[in-house]
């Protein structure tokens, strides 16, 4: 009932709550974006969904119009705008994925969304059963995560997840979440 319900349920009236709750911070970041190279604030990408399936994720943009669309293991090698530094570094990039969430794309909780280009994390997390659900804003490999994590290890955290979804992990992970994103942030 969680699984099917409650959590589609939570992932509604929380992200519609947020996204009211933050508006101001939305107009106010995507204004700062456009004025920089008058470009769409938004940045888009094709992300791998639930059962595999391709859905439209976004993000606010954090590098110049027209950077080439690479994994987000290779997006240190390209150039970031100082505001991207600093909305990637308090995760306000993120802010955008909450409409993925409302309209149903995501989850607040699920393993992040990878590339479909990434075939070798495509086949890792097939093999765990990650696609049988909805992708999320954060996730188990996210709150047990270190810097170049390993697929393989990546694909073993949202394999557990998908095998142990409940109320309960899912608020420890949102908590975890929290004490994550207190932490001082990573320089660029």
């Amino acid at each position: 009932m969680y699984r099917l319900i409650i959590k589609r349920s939570i992932d509604i009236i929380a992200s519609l709550f947020i996204i009211l709750v933050f508006s101001p911070l939305y107009l106010i970041v995507g204004l700062i974006i456009y004025l920089q190279d008058f470009g769409n604030p938004i940045f888009r990408q094709k992300r791998v969904g639930i059962n595999e399936k391709p859905f439209t994720l976004m993000k606010f943009r954090s590098m110049p119009i027209n950077t080439k669309n690479v994994p987000s293991s290779q997006t240190k090698e390209l150039k970031v705008t100082p505001f991207g530094k600093f909305i990637r570094r308090s995760n306000l990039d993120e802010l955008p994925q909450l409409i993925n969430i409302f309209m149903g794309d995501m989850s607040l909780i699920g393993p992040r969304p990878g590339l479909p280009s990434q075939i070798d994390l495509v086949s890792l997390r097939k093999a765990q059963n990650v696609y049988s659900t909805k992708p999320g804003l954060t996730g188990l490999a996210q709150v047990n995560a270190f810097d170049n994590m390993p697929n393989e290890k990546k694909a073993e955290w949202d394999g557990v997840y998908v095998k142990n979804i409940t109320f309960i992990k899912d608020v420890k992970i949102v908590l975890k979440t929290i004490v994550y994103l207190t932490k001082k942030p990573p320089t660029y």
